[in-house]
């Protein structure tokens, strides 16, 4: 695909067919690329099942989101390392080399045998794929927006880089209808499966019959993981079609070119502190923003909100579908009144919104549980016994009685207040009129007062209206099939997660032409790179997991929202004071 270079440095034109095939190489590959990486967050519940067997359910959850997370966690060292190869071999075959690896790491998440074939080194395995994958994201991004704004016209690359902004998006979404495609192929072919435990033997049911599981959550979920060879084999035929941008061009021959970028870009003050203005008045709260409105929300309705799997992709994926083309708007419209007023004012309507919006999705999408929530619940215990139940490296055992009960109650999906007991006292509940007695999860009769805590607690919270047995909430949304959202209920969870994503397109859309301007050429993709993937590695990897520690602490399902909503608010106080105005005017050929 040999073409000539246009003039990028014309002013408002309409796009060239040149320019079109830039993006359209640029935005393919990467769109496979997010496919493979969100393959993960779409299907962290069941993962977490197959690869934490041994941890109660509402730990295994933190496990599995942090699973996720630890992709997130690398993509600042993978900015480091292909940041600094793009800016001193090109952009092209740094593209190439991220492609591969992240390719190759899916496919091996898809092969690679669960906790009951290979204890503990499944999950080991697999957070160290989880790792090369974010790593080869974290040289991605940056090149993919640094390649397309240097092919831009100088008063449209908000317009052009809205197109990469769409493919995390894209890729998010194409996850997503492969996986219920998949999942009802598999599910509607194939018999249930028995649940294993971690030793490998079939769980026995309170009816004294093996536990099923749908063959999908058994080993369904392996075959879009599997599937990403036929996506990493197109990817790489793009790749290989693609020209080096025309400033990474002129700046070699020029010899202008940085002989250390990494250095050049943070080992002085003056571009270090773009680096930090960047990280904590744009990307933190953009991060955020965009993990809550796509992946929190998503993990929120399937797990908190107690909707089914297939119908909670059936919604996002409806809401990314109806939401997607706010990028191209929102990049467009910072071409013309600037970049910064349009991120900050998402993050501005995020911090005011989320808590409603969150407590209407509830409201809508499981009447019956929202009504539920209106019994008083109240946890008493000794404040030494109740643990923060969030532990990264797997190593705590949350066995104390205020852990155990706040644990239950929380993987009911149950609001909670804790009043304070005697110290040294046994924690107890009370649902309604009805006191519950806890345990220690390390005495000797641990095994059965489970059985009887277990059963108690379900008893109490049913007869308070609590949904416990799924078959018996007719409330509660259901899709049958990816065109059935036509119901007043369904189509309001449709459009509010969708007002979700109109958020998410406002903090991201104009953010790649933010960042590339802020930088000069000899330095362009290690100096974005890095800000970028710190704010959404670790600001925004960590959220799910971070908000759901924090909801099971609290003892309230919305509390975890605060954690996006401080930072949100953190960014759009040093974003106002901070960041620059009018980068959008900049030239970026004349540094």
């Amino acid at each position: 695909m040999a073409y000539a270079t246009p003039d990028v440095r014309e002013r408002s034109r309409p796009m060239t067919r040149e320019e079109k095939k830039v993006i359209l190489a640029s935005s393919a590959g990467t769109i496979f690329e997010w496919y493979d990486f969100y393959l993960y967050g779409s299907l962290a519940a069941i993962i977490g099942a197959q690869f934490f067997t041994p941890f109660p359910e509402a730990t295994r959850n933190v496990f599995a989101l942090l699973a996720f997370a630890a992709g997130f966690i690398v993509r600042p060292f993978g900015a480091l390392v292909f940041g600094s190869l793009g800016d001193l071999i090109g952009r092209k075959y740094t593209f190439l080399m991220t492609i591969v690896i992240m390719g190759v790491s899916t496919f091996i998440v898809g092969l690679l045998p669960n906790y009951y074939s290979w204890g503990i080194a499944a999950p080991i395995i697999l957070i160290a794929l989880r790792m090369l994958q974010g790593l080869a994201l974290g040289g991605e991004y940056g090149g993919a927006a640094v390649y397309v704004a240097e092919h831009a016209p100088q008063n449209q690359r908000g317009y052009f880089t809205a197109f990469i902004q769409t493919t995390a998006t894209l890729g998010l979404l194409l996850s997503l209808v492969v996986i219920l495609m998949v999942q009802g192929y598999v599910n509607g072919n194939y018999p249930d499966q028995p649940v294993l435990d971690a030793a490998g033997v079939a769980v026995i049911g309170a009816d004294g019959a093996p536990a099923m599981q749908k063959a999908f959550n058994a080993w369904g979920w392996r075959i879009p993981f599997l599937g990403s060879i036929v996506l990493l084999i197109v990817s790489l035929y793009i790749r290989m079609q693609m020209n080096e941008s025309p400033a990474f061009k002129k700046m070699k021959e020029e010899g202008s070119a940085s002989k250390a970028p990494m250095r050049e870009a943070f080992g002085n003050w003056r571009n270090g502190k773009i680096a930090l203005i960047a990280l904590f008045g744009l990307t933190a709260g953009q991060a955020v923003v965009w993990y809550s409105g796509q992946f929190y929300a998503l993990f929120f309705v399937q797990n908190v909100v107690k909707v089914d799997s297939f119908s909670a992709n059936v919604f996002v994926a409806w809401s990314l579908i109806l939401g997607t083309y706010g990028f191209i708007f929102f990049g467009r419209l910072s071409d013309r009144i600037g970049r910064k007023p349009i991120i900050l004012g998402g993050c501005l309507l995020a911090a005011i919104t989320y808590f409603p919006v969150f407590g209407f999705l509830t409201s809508t999408a499981n009447p019956m549980l929202y009504n539920a929530h209106q019994t008083p619940i109240v946890v008493s215990a000794d404040p030494a016994d109740c643990s923060f139940q969030f532990n990264p490296v797997g190593t705590a055992k949350f066995t104390n009685s205020c852990d155990i009960i706040k644990a239950g109650l929380t993987a009911r999906s149950a609001n909670s207040d804790t009043v304070e007991a005697p110290a040294g006292s046994v924690a107890s509940v009370k649902v309604g009129e009805t006191l519950i007695a806890g345990y220690s999860g390390s005495a000797e009769n641990a095994a059965d007062e489970k059985k009887r805590f277990d059963g108690e607690l379900n008893a109490a919270l049913t007869a308070a209206g609590y949904p416990i047995n799924a078959a018996d909430n007719t409330t509660v949304a259901k899709a049958s099939h990816f065109f059935d959202i036509f119901s007043g209920q369904k189509l309001t969870i449709v459009l509010t997660l969708t007002y979700l994503i109109i958020l998410v397109t406002m903090v991201y859309g104009p953010i790649a032409a933010m960042l590339v301007e802020l930088y000069p050429t000899r330095i362009r993709y290690s100096g974005l790179s890095l800000p970028y993937h710190i704010g959404n590695g670790w600001f925004g990897g960590l959220l799910p997991a971070t908000a759901f520690a924090i909801s099971a602490q609290s003892g309230n399902i919305y509390a975890g929202l605060w954690y996006a909503i401080v930072i949100a608010v953190m960014t759009l106080v040093i974003g106002a004071i901070f960041v620059p105005n009018n980068t959008h005017k900049k030239d970026i050929f004349a540094d």
